[in-house]
């Protein structure tokens, strides 16, 4: 693993809000150091008026001193006012970016966010510009790092391209808001194939990742927590593609693939309501999902149309993102060797879900070595290693991800059930 990166995702690097409030606390540091330079120039003012007294005290480095307090002072306010620039400039990218989405679904909302985005542009003639900058550095920027670092790099630079310019021209690598999955697909049968009873929840992003089914055939877990107020919450935990055949008995194949990315409804999809259901899953109830792969279109799916309450969602080389609200959080885990997260088309300008939501980013087999052939980079062991990486960071993302599963931790009950999927019919 090399050059980890945590942000949150498209061209907006912090959420507008608390980039104001970085400002506020600059300011309030510059107000300190204006102070601090008054007291120096009363003091100086007290020393030269004061018969003898400068002979003592070396009243140029002090006025020196004083020159150098006012140098903090201007950087402090020139940092607080970009800082507020490029908040009003984030903000100015989200507002247009949801008023497009909305656009069809939404036009009342969608003029109103556009109304909004106008009058903070009117603020500052920068504003406009800025975005325009960033949108564009973004596009850019957006596959860095897919392409060029493999062994075989005619073959599988093809791989990546083709992935992202399929994300791009079809739209599909984003799930907007109104587009829900559409068609009937395949019955499936569900079977519970193993419960157990775990002392806790997992800890941390990798320990999430770590939950998943492990009794041969099984492709789903569903966790079910038990508080001591009688309310209860669900972790389902789904695996990534398990064949490459097509209409077998395996839902997670390459046809669900195929008919989820395209937004049709799948056998995969249909298996997961199934088991959730199964488990004691009711319209209403929060249900969190960690997934790998194929099982992050079922995850954007549960989070943006099912009756159930999805508030974090865990993905791990996923070909969609989701559009998600400003209270569902979403923690996605690239690596920039992997093709299949190249399906998103670079996600978007927007990024998406809440502040404390993240994009965690890098190459997952830095090494040039017939591994990538394999695709190593995007099994889920090796997102394991990137996702320990992540958790034994500083970022306060990471630390904010932590006390959702500190908080399932207070469960006085906790029922773990793996389930095996089948297409029947």
């Amino acid at each position: 693993m090399t050059g980890l990166t945590i942000d949150h995702g498209g061209a907006i690097a912090v959420d507008p809000d608390a980039l104001r409030d970085v400002a506020r606390r600059i300011e309030g540091v510059a107000s300190r150091y204006d102070d601090a330079r008054s007291a120096l120039l009363r003091a100086q003012r007290v020393i030269l008026d004061t018969p003898g007294f400068s002979a003592q005290v070396d009243t140029v480095e002090l006025w020196s001193s004083g020159q150098r307090l006012a140098r903090l002072h201007s950087d402090c306010q020139d940092t607080a006012t970009s800082a507020l620039l490029m908040a009003d400039t984030y903000e100015y990218v989200e507002l247009r970016a949801e008023a497009e989405m909305l656009s069809l679904t939404d036009p009342s909302t969608a003029q109103r966010l556009m109304r909004s985005a106008d009058r903070l542009a009117a603020s500052d003639d920068r504003i406009a510009g800025l975005a325009e900058e960033l949108e564009t550095q973004w596009r850019a920027e957006r596959f860095e790092g897919l392409i060029g670092n493999i062994v075989t790099p005619d073959i599988y630079d093809d791989a990546f391209r083709i992935a992202a310019l399929v994300g791009i021209t079809s739209g599909f690598g984003k799930v907007h808001p109104g587009e829900t999955l559409k068609g009937t697909t395949d019955r499936v049968s569900v079977t519970p194939v193993k419960t157990s009873s775990p002392s806790g929840a997992p800890s941390g992003i990798a320990g999430a990742l770590k939950r998943m089914p492990v009794t041969a055939g099984a492709q789903i877990a569903v966790e079910k927590y038990s508080f001591a107020d009688g309310s209860t919450k669900y972790v389902a935990y789904l695996k990534g593609t398990q064949s490459v055949g097509w209409s077998g008995k395996e839902p997670w194949d390459s046809e669900s693939n195929f008919e989820l990315y395209t937004e049709h409804d799948s056998a995969s999809y249909q298996a997961t309501l199934e088991a959730l259901d199964a488990a004691g899953a009711q319209p209403g109830d929060e249900v969190d999902v960690v997934a790998h792969s194929q099982s992050g279109m079922i995850a954007a799916h549960l989070g943006m149309e099912s009756v159930y309450d999805v508030q974090m969602q865990i993905t791990a080389g996923s070909p969609v993102e989701p559009t998600l609200d400003d209270d569902q959080t979403i923690i996605q885990l690239v690596h920039t060797d992997d093709p299949v997260p190249g399906f998103r088309g670079g996600g978007s300008p927007e990024g998406t879900g809440s502040a404390d939501s993240m994009v965690i980013t890098t190459q997952g087999n830095p090494l040039d070595s017939p591994e990538d052939w394999l695709v190593d980079a995007h099994h889920l062991d090796t997102y394991i290693e990137t996702a320990e990486e992540a958790d034994a960071s500083s970022d306060p993302r990471v630390d904010a991800a932590g006390e959702f599963w500190r908080d399932l931790d207070t469960a006085e009950v906790i029922e773990r059930t793996e389930y095996q999927a089948q297409r029947v019919g």
